[in-house]
């Protein structure tokens, strides 16, 4: 029904799970794809599954001078920018009692001021081609699509700094719609719930992962599980297939009168 062929894409947080199915399924779709993770290992395996067109630039986007140098090897190596997916984040947890400074901070750092700096990175060449080919009497529609979550939007227990972040990336989206419209940018986000992934597999002492030298406690208690997927009208948790589908509609034609929106993607879960 559509083609993504000569649209170069930009994917953040795709060495694995939802950002790894992202970058696979527009790939699928035509584009050409820059993948960009903190950690280089899992960013190879990812461009092993793509195409040849497609790139790898590892680094953290929290690095308040990496985001330009991102946008810029996207530019010059995919010979444009069309479709920019902010996914890169994961989960810090505790109740706010026992929550750090440190803690609250690096959410707000990986989910709201990241995007915010990629795009911020991105809006000269995203405003200068808009102009040319308006000149040339051109339209050519550009996507962004943030990720958010259902606890942006309904809270997390134990997720103060996570859900802040998030909800972060609601008013940056908005924002960015209303801004970007002139230029033929649909600005859009997909709030995730309770997707498959190494941060939401069943909770043990040993469910860590490791951010810059950190282990950081993962995993969602088996209780939990067993009543998200109870209370979901879908009965289960969604894949990552399933959750880089509601990417690839926001990236694709067939959403080009869409803009500002959050496409809610979980299973019909509500608190």
């Amino acid at each position: 029904m559509f083609t993504l062929n000569s649209k170069a894409a930009l994917v953040t947080g795709a060495g694995r799970g939802i950002g790894r199915a992202i970058a696979q399924q527009l790939a699928a779709a035509g584009a050409a794809v820059m993948v960009n993770d903190l950690d280089p290992a899992p960013l190879a395996q990812t461009l092993a599954l793509l195409p040849a067109n497609c790139s790898q630039l590892a680094g953290d986007v929290t690095d308040p001078a990496f985001p330009q140098t991102l946008v810029d090897q996207t530019v010059s190596g995919l010979g444009g920018l069309d479709i920019i997916v902010n996914n890169a984040g994961y989960t810090w947890d505790s109740v706010i009692q026992k929550t750090t400074d440190e803690q609250f901070q690096a959410m707000l750092d990986v989910h709201a001021a990241a995007p915010f700096r990629i795009l911020r990175a991105a809006s000269g060449f995203i405003r200068d081609m808009a102009k040319r080919e308006a000149a040339e009497g051109r339209r050519v529609a550009r996507k962004v699509v943030n990720i958010t979550s259902v606890a942006a939007t309904d809270g997390g227990a134990g997720q103060a700094g996570y859900s802040s972040g998030k909800a972060a990336v609601i008013g940056l989206t908005r924002t960015m719609a209303k801004e970007w419209g002139r230029y033929n940018v649909n600005v859009n986000a997909v709030g995730f719930g309770l997707i498959g992934t190494r941060l939401t597999q069943a909770w043990t002492e040993d469910s860590k992962i490791e951010v810059k030298g950190r282990q950081i406690q993962a995993g969602v208690r088996q209780s939990v599980l067993d009543y998200i997927a109870g209370a979901s009208p879908l009965g289960r948790v969604g894949t990552v297939e399933e959750a880089a589908g509601a990417v690839l509609f926001l990236c694709s034609p067939l959403s080009d009168f869409v803009t500002g929106e959050i496409l809610m993607c979980t299973g019909g879960m509500r608190s």
